[in-house]
């Protein structure tokens, strides 16, 4: 992220898909050019290739070539323009709008040289018909001819152990989005594919046995007419192609209604997940897989059906002797509990990921999240700058404490990765890899964290410039016993490297993702020049936004003002979550509508084949209520069958599942019971619309005939 203008313009506009790259990327991708030689366009130090967005949003029915534009209001950090190519489609796995030169750069002297440098990603086009394979073997040979040797040139203890962690490793492009690297872009998740593809082949399965339940429950009424067809000289082989070609036609039908569907509801999806998906209406596969899944469909959904209704016997059916409905309720039952089998363990899922979401927004975690802006863009003032603005801030009456620091316990800010160990001899062998931050004197009281030990930071003793505070994970991992007045460092080896001195223990705050325990953390007194934070004491925040406005327009004329909040970057942490919940909901509810179709058609089938009996229980005075209740407890047990299935089932899936958050909650006994009370009430409600249907109607009208 930066901010970014013209040079002819004094307004900055802030702009995010900042990266570096050389002139390769261009090559080994072939990214075409809108403007510019591709051969050259990142060749030369101080130029940079845009997309054709950023070309039309700054300079509008313009050829930008040669245009200059400055960074974060520092005119030593000027680029010009050597080329614009097209904007990436959503698919792709990049996703920057500014390519910066990498010619003439580095981030320090030697940097780009050094073999145990991992700053960038470098891509790799191999020759026609070479090996991925092979050449991954050969990428060892670089770490023992050329990073062992550097790392003992450079006094690093122990290369070799280095070397057998650390790999070059090759990936194709096409497995990057689902495959985990840490390159800080939006990834796929195949965990997710695989789930969310067996929900949907479920709820396929549950209106395909809706199919077979119905076709063979109303055998009935088609008893007669297998029975002409074979008097009259119909083979089975031929009922059963008949029958086979009633259920593909119901299914290619069905089929196309299902894509037509998914085109309209494709925007909507997106809005769902998050993401940029396109239907795939030009891709070759779409219509042999589409063919091919309502064939498979068509043909196990009217395979049982056709088998059992082609089996007839003709006698037995012209002496009416067929009973009437299917005699093997045991499979027509055994569907049904599969279907809200199905259907509550998507339910308890559902139950699941939303406690552990407001679990997550609601714990406890170190450190008081609420009421807290965050000012970002300030990397456009100098240290002296952003000190006297925090000043200012602290005179508004809205603003309790304000702390300038790059680094915050949210994603999406710095991370500072070191090794750190306590300083004296022996203990090499003790080392702890944490996080070193540089905050200021105020951070942890404005983040309203808690010291346990010890005092925080003060500018009025000089020598805390060498101080630290450390967490409680960091204490405990590097085994001090009384943390303060320790000393640690990061090398050990380094006679001249700097040693600090502990001077207090925060207490631990998650910093991460709960995913992950809390890691070891050290804080230097320091002062950030990004973001500051403003604790916010007034519930009027928009009085106290104004006040800041007014502040910041003092102090940036010329541009505008970015400010969020810390909880709503906490809650971003967990969008996943979050929209792992709602697809989880959506798919419970369409389960549910899909069984309950089929119930409701079921029961409505099993109501009109008992008329005759439900006429003679009410001339014997059977009540309303007890007809009802006797159509209805057949399905009911079924429900309670498959509340017992489906919660073992949905214990062992979501147990999985809770197990990527190392703070989760505990699966309880009531999401359980409330999933089956909803299941029991939906497939009550389904069923007694039927049943008082039925127990209602005049016996007389019944049995008049008989």
């Amino acid at each position: 992220s930066n901010e970014i203008r013209r040079t002819d313009h004094l307004e900055n506009t802030f702009e995010q898909g900042f990266t570096y790259a050389d002139q390769g990327i261009l090559d080994i991708l072939e990214i075409p050019m809108i403007y510019g030689r591709r051969e050259t366009a990142l060749a030369e130090p101080n130029t940079m290739v845009v997309t054709k967005k950023i070309s039309d949003k700054f300079f509008p029915g313009e050829n930008p070539l040669g245009k200059v534009m400055i960074l974060n209001n520092d005119i030593h950090k000027t680029y010009r323009i050597t080329g614009v190519i097209p904007d990436f489609p959503p698919t792709s796995h990049i996703r920057y709008d500014f390519f910066l030169t990498l010619s003439g750069f580095q981030l320090w002297p030697g940097e780009r040289e050094a073999w145990g440098n991992y700053n960038y990603y470098t891509y790799v086009l191999l020759k026609p018909g070479a090996s991925a394979a092979r050449l991954q073997s050969k990428l060892g040979l670089i770490e023992t001819k050329y990073f062992i040797p550097e790392a003992r040139r450079d006094g690093v203890p122990d290369p070799d152990e280095i070397a057998r962690k650390a790999h070059i490793l090759l990936q194709p492009i096409s497995s990057v989005h689902l495959e985990a690297i840490d390159d800080e872009l939006p990834h796929g998740d195949p965990r997710f594919i695989w789930l969310f593809g067996a929900i949907a082949c479920f709820i396929l399965i549950i209106a395909s046995i809706n199919f077979v339940n119905l076709a063979t429950a109303r055998s009935a009424n088609r008893a007669k007419e297998v029975g002409l067809r074979k008097v009259v000289g119909c083979l089975k082989s031929d009922l059963i192609h008949q029958f086979l070609a009633e259920s593909l036609v119901i299914s290619f039908l069905s089929f196309i209604l299902g894509i037509l569907l998914a085109w309209i509801l494709t925007p909507y999806f997106n809005l769902l997940t998050a993401k940029s998906l396109v239907f795939p209406w030009r891709e070759w596969w779409l219509l042999p897989v589409t063919f091919g899944a309502a064939l498979v469909t068509g043909v196990l959904a009217g395979l049982y059906p056709a088998f059992y209704l082609s089996a007839f016997k003709p006698i037995r059916v012209l002496k009416g002797n067929l009973s009437r409905g299917s005699k093997n309720s045991l499979l027509r039952n055994g569907l049904v509990v599969f279907q809200f089998t199905t259907s509550i363990a998507l339910i308890i899922g559902t139950l699941v990921i939303e406690n552990q979401m407001q679990f997550i927004l609601h714990r406890k975690i170190g450190f008081n999240k609420d009421q807290v802006v965050l000012l970002e863009g300030m990397n456009t003032m100098n240290a002296r700058q952003v000190t006297i603005f925090k000043n200012e801030l602290l005179r508004i009456p809205h603003v309790v404490k304000a702390s300038a620091s790059d680094f915050l316990p949210v994603s999406g800010t710095p991370r500072n990765q070191n090794p750190f160990f306590k300083a004296g001899a022996g203990s090499e062998t003790n080392e702890v890899d944490g996080q070193g931050w540089l905050v200021d004197a105020d951070y942890i009281p404005t983040l309203g964290m808690k010291m346990v030990e010890g005092r925080n930071f003060s500018p009025d003793i000089p020598s805390d410039s060498q101080a630290v505070i450390i967490n409680q994970s960091m204490a405990a991992k590097l085994h001090l016993q009384n943390p303060v007045g320790a000393r640690i460092t990061n090398d050990p080896h380094d006679p001249k490297g700097p040693i600090y001195h502990v001077i207090g223990v925060v207490q631990d705050f998650n910093f991460e993702s709960m995913r992950d325990q809390i890691g070891a953390l050290c804080l230097h007194l320091g002062q950030g020049s990004s973001t500051i934070s403003v604790r916010i004491g007034s519930k009027d925040m928009g009085a106290a936004l104004g006040s800041i406005s007014t502040i910041w327009k003092q102090f940036n004329p010329n541009q505008p003002i970015r400010y969020t909040f810390l909880d709503k970057r906490f809650a971003e942490m967990y969008d996943d979550v979050t929209r792992t919940g709602r697809i989880f909901t959506s798919f419970a509810v369409l389960a549910i509508i899909v069984a309950c179709l089929g119930l409701f058609a079921l029961s409505a089938f099993m109501a009109e084949q008992r008329l005759r009996e439900i006429g003679i229980r009410k001339v014997l005075g059977a009540t309303a209520v007890g007809i009802t209740s006797m159509l209805s407890g057949g399905f009911l047990k079924l429900v309670l069958v498959s509340i017992v299935l489906a919660s073992p089932l949905a214990w062992i899936f979501m147990n999985r599942w809770l197990r990527d958050f190392a703070y989760s909650i505990h699966i309880s006994w009531w999401m359980f019971a409330l999933s089956g009370l909803i299941a029991l009430f939906i497939a009550l409600g389904t069923i007694s619309f039927q049943s008082i249907r039925a127990a209602l109607v005049n016996p007389a009208g019944l049995l008049r005939s008989e």
